[in-house]
């Protein structure tokens, strides 16, 4: 695992974006296509911000869905289809994006169309943050680290439900749903490569946990240790509890 730690948002951010463009454009010149994997919330913004700037061949792209809420309206600010949609697919017209379909009156159905999809392709590149309680997606812990389902039906934690309100996607606890669905734990790793931006103040404990603490269900992150090609990056206040220098 690398980590790298920058002075700002904004450079991190940058950077993140430059890495993630050199992937890209190295699948598509070596298999014509870049499969990618998009995170939300507010820990992505600067990321995404940059990444859609870049001189790429968005047309030979494709992107797969992290997570999203059970029976979230699409229209709804907190819809994770609409951030993609708003910060991505509108911006840059992707050859395809597959989104996960939080309203589907049949989950388990919306859980295996969307893994189908995902199970036919490589992964280049996966682009996730760590959550306030250590998720990964909304693998809340203790995560389900065995389970070989592309996708499944999560039960979000009350720490999650009030990191939502803390970003200002909800006004109250009471309004966030309490199911999503998830992109499970073995899904993520299975990307080729896997971007991780975390920054703020209020991430330092999770990462604290994640990267120096034994990897563990109660810590979804840690298995990010597991995987032989991560790059974790941080701003000055999320690595602010790191012991092991960087």
């Amino acid at each position: 695992m690398n980590v790298a730690v920058f002075n700002s948002k904004n450079e991190l951010a940058q950077a993140a974006a430059d890495s993630a463009a050199e992937i890209i454009r190295r699948a598509i010149a070596d298999r014509g296509q870049a499969y990618l994997i998009a995170a939300t919330g507010a820990s992505q913004f600067e990321f995404l911000e940059a990444l859609v700037h870049q001189d790429l061949d968005w047309k030979q792209t494709t992107f797969f869905h992290l997570d999203e809420y059970v029976g979230l309206p699409a229209s709804h600010p907190a819809s994770f289809r609409r951030y993609l949609k708003e910060r991505i697919a509108d911006v840059v017209n992707p050859g395809a994006f597959h989104f996960v379909n939080g309203e589907a009156d049949n989950l388990a159905e919306e859980c295996g169309r969307v893994g189908e999809l995902i199970s036919q392709q490589t992964i280049d590149a996966a682009f996730v943050g760590v959550g306030e309680n250590g998720h990964l997606a909304f693998n809340d812990p203790p995560a389900d680290f065995k389970t070989t389902e592309p996708y499944l039906v999560v039960t979000l934690d009350e720490a999650c439900l009030k990191q939502q309100v803390g970003e200002g996607w909800f006004t109250d606890v009471d309004e966030v749903p309490r199911q999503a669905i998830s992109m499970s734990i073995q899904q993520i790793l299975k990307a080729q490569e896997v971007i991780c931006i975390a920054p703020d103040r209020r991430k330092a404990q999770a990462i604290r946990d994640c990267l120096e603490l034994e990897v563990s269900p109660l810590r979804p992150a840690s298995i990010l240790q597991q995987h032989p090609r991560v790059t974790v990056y941080l701003d000055g206040k999320s690595a602010s509890l790191l012991t092991a220098p960087r």
